[in-house]
C-alpha cells in the first residue's frame, strides 16, 4: 500500500473536472484507491463521491492506493496532486 497527504493547490479544489480526471484513471486500473479529507473517505472511482469531500484549496487530502499496479497509479496521482491538477 502507498499513501500520501497533499494541500489541495488548484483555486477551485478537487471540482468536476479534477474529480472526473481521478475517476477516469483509477477506473482504468485494478487498485483500490481511496481519498481522506478529515473523517470522511471516498472510493476514488465515484466522481460523486469524490467531489463530496469538498476538498478545497488548502483542504489537506490523503491518498491511498493498494493492489497489483498501486506503484503505477500512485506516480501518476501523485503527478495530478504536485501539479494541481494541471489548473494552475
Amino acid at each position: 500500500m502507498k499513501s500520501a497527504t497533499y494541500v489541495i493547490k488548484n483555486k477551485m479544489g478537487v471540482h468536476a473536472r479534477p474529480a472526473a480526471d481521478i475517476a477516469k484513471l483509477v477506473g482504468k486500473h485494478k487498485s483500490d484507491v481511496t481519498l481522506e479529507v478529515g473523517s470522511k473517505k471516498a472510493n476514488a472511482k465515484s466522481v460523486l463521491m469524490v467531489t463530496t469531500l469538498g476538498a478545497k484549496k488548502g483542504t489537506e487530502v490523503t491518498l491511498s492506493v493498494s493492489g497489483e499496479d498501486e506503484e503505477e497509479v500512485f506516480a501518476q496521482l501523485d503527478d495530478m496532486f504536485q501539479n494541481g491538477f494541471y489548473e494552475e
